[in-house]
């Protein structure tokens, strides 16, 4: 099995396309054929169904994906220490985080990094907590700040401090002068939340909370993006949420953090790793992160 298979497939999973796919990659669409039909021959099953009207991934491509992924990152890891190597560094550790763990966690840790490991590199990725997890899980990721502890036995984490759920709302929406909002009004306005896969523990936070307080979401729009939702929040009546980290920075984007009352939807922020992982730069890494904490949070303003 050539490794350029892989790549090529990886291509057609992620487009569902084979002219996409095949320009991605520089290559003819006959070219892409046929070594997708060589890796099918290699590996005995059909990966990919294709119609006139349609391409997507039988039941057993969409498990070889997962595996191809794992190779190919790692492939590209190796090549990055290589490259590391040779520059005559240590090492290059693969970082996910999120909004609170940037504004929190991370600075005083890369600083602590690079006095204590000089020679290792830290690569940022900022994403949510759901692909974060399945970043980690493929490989693409060493180290990840995620909400919620993960319940993927291939990882372990830890817990590195708890912060609340506030509302947001824009400087024109009837809650915006309020000093609180009890989580049973929510209700009452529609709301924007984004898809549970993207971030499940904030997820199941705020909906549990208005579950417990005698009430549900009324949700207007799913949105995934944060930058997206603090747009749609100021051009509309809708009510967001964000963590507190988040919210510190709301004035800039012209919405209002208001707190949550009864009951408030906490979240736990976690530095997550693959179990049994003894990397030497995953090891600075988590030192670092050790010697650098306690991590204090930062309050939103509010109106």
């Amino acid at each position: 099995m050539e490794f350029r298979y892989l790549v090529s497939f990886l291509a057609i999973a992620e487009e569902l396309h084979f002219g996409r796919a095949a320009a991605r990659l520089h290559l003819a669409q006959p070219s892409l054929s046929q070594q997708l039909q060589r890796l099918e021959r290699d590996v005995g099953v059909q990966l990919v169904s294709r119609t006139s009207h349609e391409v997507r991934l039988t039941p057993a491509g969409e498990a070889f994906r997962a595996e191809a992924e794992r190779i190919v990152g790692q492939a590209a890891r190796a090549v990055e220490v290589a490259k590391a190597a040779a520059q005559g560094r240590s090492g290059t550790v693969s970082v996910g985080f999120n909004f609170p763990a940037g504004m929190t966690v991370l600075p005083p840790t890369l600083a602590r990094l690079a006095a204590d490991h000089p020679r290792v590199l830290a690569q940022l990725w900022e994403r949510r907590s759901g692909p974060q997890v399945d970043a980690l899980l493929s490989s693409e990721l060493d180290v990840g700040f995620v909400y919620g502890r993960p319940r993927a036995a291939q990882l372990e984490a830890r817990e590195l401090l708890t912060l609340p759920v506030v509302a947001v709302v824009g400087r024109q929406h009837p809650w915006a002068r309020r000093t609180s909002i009890a989580v049973q009004e929510l209700g009452e306005r529609p709301c924007v939340l984004f898809r549970r896969e993207q971030s499940p523990a904030m997820y199941d936070a705020i909906v549990q909370a208005a579950a417990a307080a005698g009430t549900e979401l009324v949700v207007a729009e799913e949105v995934d993006d944060p930058l997206a939702t603090a747009v749609m929040v100021t051009a509309r009546p809708l009510v967001g949420f964000a963590s507190t980290a988040r919210a510190a920075r709301a004035g800039a984007q012209g919405l209002v953090a208001v707190p949550l009352t009864g009951p408030v939807p906490r979240l736990s922020l976690h530095v997550a790793w693959r179990a049994g992982d003894t990397s030497p730069v995953v090891d600075a890494f988590l030192t670092s992160l050790a010697c650098a904490g306690p991590f204090p949070l930062k309050q939103p303003e509010t109106v």
